[in-house]
């Protein structure tokens, strides 16, 4: 089942994950569709109005503009495609001035830019009047041709000095809207950027790096561009058509009637020619994110896809998706086609009518050749005006589209702030506990990682985890760094309620080693002083004591550039074990009270894996140490061994108590994993 709320999207389960606002629509959902789902839409009928209800009641934090849509996929047919049943139920929303709220910051340089338009647009609708002028005086029987030619002179000199002023306001309209429209996709990147950073990892979990991308690059620059160019031309086009309406009234009032008559019906058109454009970029906005979301993947894995031989394959996928933004894209092209189509007919038959009705009233004397030719190029500018403002509207329902995408990000609550919390004025002394933890990750609820989980972790030991594949090991270390909260159960650091503390103060007194190294663009030395909690500084003597510890110090000595040297994206420009060992440098340059090392030792040779494993023996002392492991050479010298089985902790004990139950799940692992060299 699928839900849709405004700027909610996803799965029954996904989305009971959001915050408080929408838990109550949740819990109405939940009774009727069970734990199994429902058999049919029927059975929410009921309830629809108490959800619209309690979406109305939050009207303000929603924003408005709200559209329940509760879908159930019934299969697949026999030819492929999947029977939707839907009900929609739709409310009133204020998109355009929420979009239009971003450019707050710029009013005072907008406001300028609006005066220079309006300045610009004026001298630009008196072209016709000019003109309309200049062949009345031309054709005047009544004066001599002297009068006629300084006539001319003065009025052509007048208007090249109106005209330099049109272009000198038009100048500063175009550069202070552009520039406006700059300075608010920066800040708005900025905001996007910083909301996205601020949720939790759960988030991201459901979230590619290529749709995040795209919401951040893309779809802030169409919000941008139509706060700015666009919000410029069709607020010129609106003064150009209310400006060359007046004149046209003012010129002759009865042939402004008959050039008028169309302008309705263009309107209406323009109206539902915008609302569909509006769904048609909210749709391509979400197959272009899932495209760069199969790109951003196969070309961050690129050795594996040539490694299976899939590079045609890839292809014939990604031409696949191509194909179906095209699809859509087709769709936009044939309306804009029909609508265009049919303003420009309309427009021919205002200019026929015009010459028709215009030339009889030439004709009968009731207007001048320089009247009709004015009134002509009012109505021609006006024709373009209102072409420029169908455009202004299909540009704007375009912004908000993407708007609504980045709403998404902007309104989504945390579900782990980081300006909460106790901050403690002391360091933890590092007793960790686990206590009748039940967790599974929210993009697989279904999924139990952990279940009845219990551990004690005591300051100054090191406790090893030891497990199968997919027992839960990692997940331990994720919840240690409160990355994720669990469903049930509690884990404390010192008797406290990790969701009690700030989670920054958590974080910066534990080290964390992964078994897949991250490494940033940069050089060594940036990478290992990315560890330092903000605010820190270090002295070079510091640096250098880490370095050598992690036996960094033994490849970088071989380096030209030495801690300067480029790493390259992810640090592909060195080794495995390099790595490892850059990473395990930054975990104690942040001298953390906690360490976790999650196979720490894992990308490199024996020979420096037993040298690193005898900085970790060292640095291990009088800390809190959670091992997560494969090797027997990283756990023989633990305290305690916890050993994993579908994420409960089945045995723990020292090494010699574990390895002598014959029957133990532990030993049972050793010989099976082949743990130890020698059994």
């Amino acid at each position: 089942m699928i839900l849709q709320c405004a700027y909610l999207r996803g799965t029954f389960t996904r989305l009971l994950s959001y915050g408080h606002l929408h838990q109550p629509v949740f819990g109405l959902l939940r009774p009727a569709i069970g734990n199994r789902g429902f058999s049919s839409l029927k059975s929410l009928r009921p309830i629809q109005k108490q959800i619209v209800g309690h979406l109305l009641s939050h009207k303000s934090a929603i924003g408005g503009n709200v559209r329940l849509r509760l879908t159930r996929f019934q299969g697949n047919t026999s030819n492929g495609t999947q029977k939707i049943e839907t009900v929609k139920v739709k409310l009133h929303r204020k998109d355009v001035l929420r979009l239009v709220s971003l450019a707050k910051p710029e009013k005072l340089v907008l406001t300028v830019a609006m005066g220079c338009l309006i300045i610009s647009s004026a001298i630009t609708m008196s072209v016709p009047f000019a003109l309309g002028k200049i062949l009345d005086i031309i054709f005047d029987k009544k004066e001599t041709n002297a009068e006629t030619m300084k006539k001319l002179k003065d009025f052509s000199l007048i208007l090249l000095c109106i005209f330099v002023l049109g272009g000198l306001t038009n100048y500063f309209r175009v550069f202070l809207f552009n520039s406006a429209s700059l300075r608010i996709v920066r800040d708005l990147r900025s905001k996007v950027y910083k909301r996205m950073l601020l949720q939790e990892t759960g988030w991201f979990d459901t979230k590619g790096t290529g749709e995040l991308l795209n919401r951040l690059v893309n779809d802030t620059y169409m919000i941008g561009n139509s706060l700015s160019q666009n919000l410029s031309d069709g607020l010129r086009s609106a003064v150009m058509i209310i400006a060359g309406t007046s004149m046209m009234i003012y010129t002759s009032p009865s042939l402004a009637l008959v050039s008028t008559c169309v302008v309705p019906c263009v309107a209406g058109m323009a109206i539902i020619y915008g609302r569909y454009v509006r769904n048609i970029t909210r749709n391509l906005l979400d197959k272009f994110a899932i495209i760069s979301k199969s790109v951003e993947e196969r070309l961050g894995n690129v050795k594996t896809v040539k490694g299976f031989c899939k590079e045609y394959e890839e292809s014939k996928s990604y031409d696949l998706l191509l194909a179906d933004a095209l699809s859509l894209g087709y769709k936009e092209v044939q309306a804009r086609s029909i609508f265009f189509g049919l303003t420009g007919f309309s427009g021919n038959v205002i200019i026929i009518s015009v010459l028709y009705y215009g030339g009889s009233l030439v004709i009968s004397d009731a207007l001048t050749i320089g009247a009709l030719t004015s009134f002509i190029l009012y109505a021609a500018y006006s024709a373009i005006s209102i072409n420029g403002l169908s455009n202004f509207y299909t540009e704007l329902n375009k912004g908000v589209g993407a708007a609504q995408r980045v709403w998404e990000i902007l309104d989504r609550e945390y579900k782990i702030p980081l300006d909460t919390g106790i901050i403690p004025k002391f360091p933890p002394r590092g007793e960790v506990k686990f206590e009748n933890v039940l967790f599974s990750f929210p993009s697989r609820e279904e999924s139990i990682i952990l279940n009845n989980f219990n551990l004690t972790l005591l300051p100054g030991e090191t406790t090893a985890v030891v497990g199968r594949s997919g027992s839960g090991k990692t997940t331990i270390a994720t919840l240690l760094l409160r990355l994720y909260d669990p469903l049930q159960g509690i884990v404390l650091l010192d008797g406290v309620d990790l969701k009690e503390l700030n989670p920054i103060w958590l974080r910066s007194h534990i080290g964390a080693v992964n078994q897949e190294p991250t490494l940033f663009s940069g050089t060594i030395r940036d990478n290992i002083l990315y560890g330092l909690n903000p605010g820190t500084v270090i002295t070079e003597s510091a640096v250098e004591d880490a370095i050598r510890k992690a036996h960094v110090d033994e490849f970088v000595s071989q380096l030209p550039d030495g801690l300067n040297t480029l790493v390259g994206q992810r640090g592909m420009m060195l080794s495995g074990g390099q790595r490892q060992r850059v990473a395990i440098a930054r975990a104690l340059i942040k001298n953390p009270a906690i360490l976790i090392l999650d196979e720490a030792t894992s990308a490199l040779d024996s020979v420096s894996e037993e040298l690193v494993q005898n900085a970790i023996e060292q640095v291990s002392k009088g800390r809190t140490v959670l091992t997560i492991a494969h090797r027997l050479s990283t756990i023989r010298n633990a305290a305690k061994i916890a050993v994993l089985e579908n994420g409960s902790v089945v045995e723990q004990g020292s090494y010699e108590d574990l390895i002598t139950n014959q029957n133990g799940t532990f030993r049972d692992l050793i010989r099976k994993q082949a743990f130890m060299v020698n059994s």
